[in-house]
């Protein structure tokens, strides 16, 4: 476990945080919340998280939000999705 304040610590919150985001893009606001995830994950990798799989999930989430965001513009011409479809 990392000490409070440490840069380790401060990864392994970027990492959880690139996970929610990216968890919540896939109902609400993908096109800021994907992007968002995508870019905490990123940063929280090369900080070598000790989170490393919540990491790669938020990453993983944040793409797949975008691609929800690709095929709703494809399929409907809207820029955003959500729970009411």
């Amino acid at each position: 476990m990392a000490a409070v304040g440490t840069r380790e610590s401060a990864a392994d919150d970027m990492a959880v945080a690139s996970f929610v985001l990216g968890l919540l893009g896939l109902l609400v606001l993908n096109i800021v919340l994907g992007p968002l995830a995508v870019v905490l994950a990123a940063l929280a990798l090369a900080r070598s998280t000790g989170r490393r799989g919540r990491a790669v999930l938020g990453l993983l989430l944040g793409v797949a939000d975008l691609v929800v965001l690709a095929v709703a513009v494809g399929v409907d011409g809207t820029v955003s999705c959500g729970l009411a479809g």
